[in-house]
């Protein structure tokens, strides 16, 4: 394993982009975890990944364009024309002449496993580039929405690191404050809450219970209304929420980017037929309350740009000390070579909001 210092996962699924994102014949550069990833799709309709710089010179395979090597699709760089799989294999260098003793296929960029499904693309980012692990499981499923692909998308950018973003994410204690919208409670209607809590596989679960009186809009969907919150790594948090037989799944991901830049993306999913037809009409709200997470979070780094000793208090902050605790088995078990054991227990947290 690869210590590079960073902060940053590795040898677990990312979440990457939305698929419709990337139509066929169309490449898109990303940074993901500090490595700069080319994402791609074949006019096949076939999604992949690769390290985007090629080799040679060093210049960014994304600025290329698809050229077909015996009848494969292939990626050829801008500058001298060295062409690549979607494998990142080298196939035809444009200056070899007839006979010359070099065989292009010798060279290569990094591959990433790509796993597409319910319309997200997932991207694998290995510890070691050099000797890249595969993947030992499957990346986040949305539940009860089958194959349906996000109705609602929404995304901005960061600027602070992934952990900062994800305490953020999964800070219960800040909606008062900062979601200061007519249809949110504010701190004059601030109430204790005590919710139970119990491990899941690479993260934890705010079990199913009934949702907070500042969510009626859920009540629309029908039936009895349940919600459970789950957060996964990396930084994945999903909010599933149940009425008779109708789910609305709201996943909320942060990719790192850099040092000081992430990208945070909010998406919905729903098997209700009437809210879908009306997606459209929600999407000014969901930016307008992804815009004011993204504003405090900004403002946050003006006082961290000082250095100061940050606290994590108990209850409300114990989501934010399991998250760190699990960084840190995570990277302990992947450099013993096991398997991650969750640290996180069954429990009740109690506070206000």
């Amino acid at each position: 394993m690869t210590d590079r210092g960073d902060g940053f996962l590795r040898d677990i699924w990312y979440f990457a982009v939305h698929g419709r994102d990337i139509a066929p014949g169309a490449l898109t550069h990303k940074v993901i975890a500090g490595e700069p990833v080319l994402l791609g799709r074949t006019k096949a309709g076939e999604a992949f990944a690769i390290r985007d710089i090629c080799p040679h010179r060093g210049v960014p395979l994304s600025y290329g364009k698809f050229i077909d090597t015996d009848n494969q699709p292939t990626v050829q760089c801008p500058y001298h024309g060295w062409r690549f799989g979607t494998d990142g294999v080298c196939k035809h260098i444009p200056s070899l002449y007839e006979g010359q003793d070099m065989d292009p296929t010798r060279i290569s960029v990094a591959s990433y496993p790509l796993r597409e499904q319910q319309g997200v693309l997932w991207i694998w980012m290995p510890s070691d580039l050099r000797a890249p692990s595969q993947p030992d499981d499957q990346p986040p499923v949305m539940p009860g929405v089958g194959n349906r692909p996000a109705r609602i998308v929404e995304k901005m950018q960061l600027s602070c690191h992934v952990d900062n973003a994800v305490i953020g994410l999964i800070d219960p204690a800040h909606g008062p404050f900062v979601h200061k919208n007519w249809w949110w409670r504010d701190e004059g209607r601030m109430r204790e809450k005590a919710k139970a809590f119990a491990p899941v596989k690479n993260g934890f679960s705010m079990v199913a219970h009934k949702p907070s009186a500042n969510s009626k809009v859920y009540k629309l969907m029908g039936g009895d209304v349940k919600t459970e919150i789950s957060f996964l790594l990396p930084g994945v948090r999903v909010e599933h929420i149940t009425a008779g037989k109708h789910h609305l799944v709201g996943m909320t991901t942060v990719t790192p980017a850099g040092a000081q830049t992430t990208e945070i993306t909010q998406s919905f999913f729903s098997t209700v037929p009437w809210l879908n037809v009306i997606a459209p009409l929600l999407k000014p709200f969901v930016h307008h309350f992804l815009k004011q997470d993204v504003d405090v979070v900004n403002l946050l780094q003006q006082g961290l740009s000082f250095d100061p000793r940050l606290m994590l208090i108990n209850e409300a902050d114990v989501q934010g000390k399991w998250y760190f605790s699990m960084k840190t088995e995570w990277d302990r078990a992947r450099a013993e070579g096991r398997p991650f054991k969750n640290p996180v227990p069954e429990t009740v947290l109690r506070w206000r909001s």
